[in-house]
């Protein structure tokens, strides 16, 4: 009997700090099947969503067909407009990258694309990997 409130403490421990800390994982890529990445997505003092982008298995974009020079992470806010947070450079081994990246708007969608430079306003090019579904 002693042991259930501590085991009921830890579990909503648990909750509140998964409730917290909501993970978002990318669908398989029909560009690069090898591609995988997560999204851990916190709201921070000042009420603002911090992001940590991390895949693994991507490709260089200069190697797709048709060649890109690089790829972006952009987010779909309530309001559908589109955000864009940043850049990816896949390196090492794995061809590993990450991001990290503030918004005032909760993300409902976080995809990449691959694009011709760093510069576009607006997604153009394709979508590698994307949280959809």
């Amino acid at each position: 009997m002693k042991l259930i409130k501590p085991i009921a403490t830890g579990l909503c421990f648990a909750l509140l700090l998964s409730a917290c800390t909501p993970k978002m994982s990318f669908t398989n890529s029909s560009v690069i099947p090898a591609a995988t990445g997560t999204i851990a997505v916190k709201k921070d003092k000042n009420e603002n969503y911090t992001l940590a982008v991390q895949v693994k298995n991507m490709a260089e974009a200069k190697n797709l067909t048709p060649a890109k020079d690089t790829y972006l992470v952009w987010m779909k806010q309530d309001d559908r407009s589109v955000k864009k947070l940043g850049q990816l450079s896949p390196s090492g081994k794995t061809l590993t990258a990450s991001l990290k990246a503030t918004a005032v708007a909760k993300p409902q969608v976080v995809f990449i694309t691959a694009e011709d430079n760093v510069d576009v306003r607006y997604p153009a090019g394709q979508t590698i990997l994307t949280t959809e579904k």
